[in-house]
């Protein structure tokens, strides 16, 4: 498989967001209104569009959990994405090789910018990380060896 589980929560989530019309209307997201969904290949790793969506223009914004032992394999998306880890401590390698021993280990408040285009995998170790991606679509994720 080619696309990512993002490609499944957009098929399954109704996804929220702004049109020119009501712009001007705050937008409230409530937790309990969130539909998170794994991918086929590791169930320890769930996602949920919060704002906009895959395949829309503009800003969104995606939150994802990865349970102990999870991990989101080497990939790149088109688009530049902002990462802030809201818990736990994140695994981060650049490149294509995704070596652990080079991986940086981003605790709870860290960001990180993701050029577009730029090979990263992601993983959790002991602890459930949470973090959230933001960037303006349409976006997409292409695996390297799916």
């Amino acid at each position: 498989m080619r696309r990512i589980f993002l490609v499944l929560a957009l098929t399954s989530l109704c996804a929220l967001t702004t049109t020119s019309a009501d712009s001007d209307i705050p937008k409230v997201v409530q937790p309990e209104e969130l539909h998170w969904v794994s991918p086929p290949w590791d169930a320890r790793v769930q996602a949920t569009w919060v704002l906009g969506s895959e395949s829309g223009q503009g800003p969104y914004l995606l939150r994802v959990r990865i349970a102990p032992g999870g991990k989101i394999p080497a990939h790149t998306h088109p688009d530049a994405r902002q990462t802030t880890v809201l818990s736990g401590s994140l695994r981060v390698s650049f490149g294509a090789d995704a070596d652990p021993a080079k991986a940086l280990v981003l605790p709870a408040g860290s960001v990180y910018l993701a050029p577009a285009h730029q090979t990263h995998t992601v993983w959790a170790d002991e602890t459930e990380v949470t973090y959230q991606e933001t960037g303006n679509g349409p976006t997409k994720t292409e695996f390297l060896n799916r």
